[in-house]
């Protein structure tokens, strides 16, 4: 196999090793054997693979900076999702910052991965946090082969990625089950179009905490709402099923449902009851105020942050779940 096309990933399989194993007998930073460092090294010598002076610069010198990813502007949908960024980043500066870093924002929209790289490969940084992960996500793949640490916020399929992210199954699963014990009947879901982990996670929770509560559900329990058109079908589904809770995938859903209620002057939670996956300030202000799922987005990123700093010092960190979600209670449902 030529240099080129050799990547850490054949070299692990290769040797019958963790791609953590191969980064630091190249980077000679972490904990590792001389003998397994000197197996490694050989075998890229062997093969004439020359990786190492990206990371074995980066070993010698500390830049104390650390780069934080985020997604483009008009990626973020209506910039609805803009407010969980900032309390992330806000979360990992404080993080970085008792540690002695300072952080660096990095854009990276869709495929195009260019401002990371440039940060990288000019060697800008000594770790990285990518604040979302999205299947086969290309900053991750090439963070992977550059061999430097890095974290992601959210969850992934690779076994291979440390990662860090909120319950939003068993979150939503106890939510959905709360709420149905005040009696409500029949249950939708209205779901956001997105297909991501997070969305996947959110469902199972709702189908889950409504099994729970004995709740049977057919096609008609998870209806995709986008605006307008679906606000418009959703009431015939409503009038003619006898729905009377609406659960939201997120808060840019319920927010929409909730001005498209006082538009047409139906009353909540008189009408149906409404009920959010995800909080947020502007979602409180609503009135009424809309019954929410609180996570604690600022953990998030100091958690990411500080497994991030043990990579960046050799050790070998394991992945995280939080479960310290809060179920708001607001005027949008009944008292639970």
């Amino acid at each position: 196999m030529s240099g080129g096309k050799l990547t850490i990933d054949d070299i692990a399989k290769a040797l019958g090793v963790s791609k953590t194993t191969v980064s630091r007998a190249i980077s000679g930073k972490g904990r590792i054997s001389q003998a397994t460092t000197a197996r490694v090294l050989a075998y890229i010598e062997q093969h004439k693979y020359r990786p190492s002076a990206m990371a074995r610069g980066l070993a010698k010198q500390k830049t104390f900076n650390i780069c934080v990813v985020w997604p483009g502007e008009e990626e973020v949908r209506d910039m609805t999702l803009l407010p969980f960024f900032q309390r992330c980043l806000l979360g990992a500066g404080q993080t970085a910052a008792g540690a002695g870093y300072d952080l660096v924002v990095s854009l990276v929209s869709g495929d195009d991965i260019s401002n990371l790289q440039r940060i990288v490969e000019h060697h800008k940084a000594d770790g990285v946090i990518l604040t979302r992960i999205l299947e086969g996500d290309r900053a991750a793949a090439y963070l992977k082969e550059t061999g430097l640490p890095f974290v992601a916020v959210g969850s992934s399929p690779d076994p291979d990625l440390i990662q860090i992210d909120n319950d939003h199954y068993g979150a939503c699963r106890a939510m959905t089950a709360k709420v149905l014990s005040g009696g409500a009947g029949r249950p939708i879901l209205l779901a956001s179009r997105d297909r991501n982990r997070v969305t996947g996670a959110r469902r199972r929770g709702f189908e889950d905490g409504c099994r729970d509560r004995g709740i049977a559900l057919d096609e008609e329990s998870i209806i995709p709402y986008g605006g307008q058109e679906d606000w418009n079908s959703l009431q015939d589904t409503i009038l003619q099923k006898g729905a009377d809770i609406l659960f939201c995938m997120d808060d840019a859903i319920a927010m929409d449902i909730m001005a498209r209620c006082r538009q047409e002057k139906i009353r909540i939670p008189e009408a149906f009851q409404v009920a959010s996956f995800y909080d947020s300030h502007n979602l409180s202000l609503v009135t009424p105020g809309v019954t929410a799922l609180s996570f604690d987005d600022r953990r998030l990123g100091r958690e990411a942050a500080r497994i991030l700093l043990e990579k960046i010092g050799g050790e070998d960190p394991s992945s995280l779940l939080l479960k310290d979600y809060q179920i708001i209670e607001r005027e949008s449902t009944r008292r639970l």
